[in-house]
């Protein structure tokens, strides 16, 4: 693969980009790594999984997000009696005009958080199918569309079964990526007991100002699409995702959806890195992320105890890095 050099002015960007990581960390200690994931799949125009145990800022993650960036936002609490009209919205009959009326749900908003999305069973679950592939709604036999911003980024709690049901294959498939937040470290933990102990609110969002307006989100998207992508490095996506197809470790494998998302992804975050074109790194980096919901294990796999990324770990190692 020939040396490559920026071509495009990314200062404007790399300036926007620090300014909202420092924002973050005023407010969220530690979390580096899910922080510069949410990043990239917001640049790179995806939905999002945050997926850990309750009480490492999930929620906080998201709303904060929202609030710094200049857009609709909304909240949906799934629970087993949600129904699809709770979500998507329903036809009214009003009474003034004799003619029935859409109102609109919660789904329809620029920056969707839905909170706890494995609490709501299959039926309600298959309503976000249509919204988070095509960023439209049909109902009553009308198409709604949505902005030209929209994402959905859901939380869920890996542990806690009761109550619960399995997201489907079809819908995990529609997430970019699954970003796992985990414990703070010892140190990170000391931190956040001392903000507390000193009264410095951790979670106060209401004085927060947007940092990242519309316009220039769109203008940021439109500069990830410009990323060059040596076609050596198309290849490696490539011979990663039909590897998958082929472990006997996995049992379903990825699909040509998961490979774009792996491309894309590796775009934005390498653009997050201050490069407009990417390396291999960007997509060794990007690919548990981005496969790891997407993969089901063989039964033999699961009984060993061994998770999705652990297996991805050990399959691209045997996959030739382009030079």
């Amino acid at each position: 693969m020939e040396e490559l050099k920026n071509r495009i002015d990314l200062s404007a960007f790399a300036a926007k980009v620090e300014e909202l990581r420092t924002k973050i960390g005023t407010i969220i200690i530690g979390q580096e790594t899910a922080v510069d994931l949410l990043l990239t799949a917001l640049m790179a125009d995806g939905h999002v999984l945050l997926e850990g145990v309750p009480g490492v800022a999930k929620t906080l993650l998201a709303k904060l997000m929202a609030k710094l960036i200049q857009a609709d936002f909304s909240r949906i609490q799934f629970t087993p009696d949600l129904m699809p009209s709770d979500v998507l919205g329903t036809s009214v009959f009003n009474l003034k005009t004799n003619e029935f009326e859409f109102v609109k749900g919660p789904i329809f908003s620029e920056i969707v958080l839905i909170d706890e999305i494995n609490r709501s069973p299959a039926k309600t679950q298959a309503a976000l199918f249509e919204v988070m592939e095509e960023r439209q709604i049909t109902v009553d036999g009308f198409t709604r569309s949505m902005g030209e911003v929209y994402m959905v980024v859901a939380t869920q709690n890996p542990v806690e079964q009761e109550g619960t049901y399995r997201l489907p294959e079809a819908q995990l498939d529609r997430f970019l990526m699954k970003i796992s937040v985990n414990y703070p470290t010892a140190k990170e933990e000391l931190a956040i007991l001392k903000r507390h102990n000193e009264n410095k609110h951790l979670t106060q969002l209401t004085d927060i100002q947007p940092i990242l307006s519309k316009k220039e989100l769109l203008a940021f998207r439109r500069l990830v699409e410009q990323v060059i992508v040596d076609e050596s490095l198309l290849k490696y996506i490539a011979d990663i995702v039909v590897a998958s197809r082929n472990s006997k470790a996995i049992y379903l494998g990825a699909s040509p959806r998961a490979g774009i998302a792996l491309l894309n992804s590796a775009k934005a975050y390498a653009i997050l890195q201050g490069r407009d074109f990417v390396i291999p790194d960007d997509i060794k980096y990007m690919v548990i992320p981005v496969l790891q919901h997407r993969l089901i294990l063989s039964s033999e796999t699961e009984m060993e105890g061994r998770s999705a990324a652990t297996v991805i770990k050990l399959l691209i190692e045997k996959i030739e890095v382009p030079k």
